[in-house]
């Protein structure tokens, strides 16, 4: 099974809504009503304007099944160089386990290599353990201890 990849269109916005309130945590902190929270509208204006950000969609049979968002940050460490890190990770939940992940965190490091990134970080919940398996097998070193301050 083979996806395609693009860059999203606010005509994506319910099929990334609901891809993010499909999980046990997302359930509790996404709003899917119809209509759409402005604040969903304003959130994906404002990173469709930035050109350090991109919200990716994997599609399949014309169908929007995987999203992750990437933002490319220079940095001053690493000899200023440039940095992406990955955020909300979804694959339909229907589709898990097919490879459908894989093929777009494959494609997310080739973008980050294109736009010139020596490295892809990204953070997964601790109450998300086939997402930590996930990115273990995919490379990805749990190298540092990440911390959130809710405002």
């Amino acid at each position: 099974m083979s996806i395609s990849f693009r860059i999203a269109t606010a005509d994506d916005l319910p099929a990334l809504i609901g891809m993010l309130a499909d999980d046990h945590l997302g359930a509790e902190r996404e709003d899917f009503s119809d209509p759409i929270n402005p604040a969903y509208v304003n959130a994906f204006n404002q990173i469709e304007a930035d050109p350090n950000n991109d919200i990716v969609v994997g599609v399949l049979d014309g169908k929007v099944v995987g999203t992750l968002q990437m933002t490319m940050i220079p940095n001053l460490s690493f000899q200023g160089s440039t940095r992406c890190i990955v955020q909300a990770v979804r694959i339909s939940s229907e589709l898990r386990g097919q490879g459908l992940g894989s093929q777009l965190m494959d494609w997310s490091v080739d973008r980050a290599r294109e736009h010139g990134c020596v490295m892809v970080e990204l953070a997964s919940n601790l109450k998300r353990p086939d997402a930590i398996r996930f990115y273990k097998k995919l490379g990805f070193d749990p190298s540092h201890q990440g911390f959130k301050l809710m405002l």
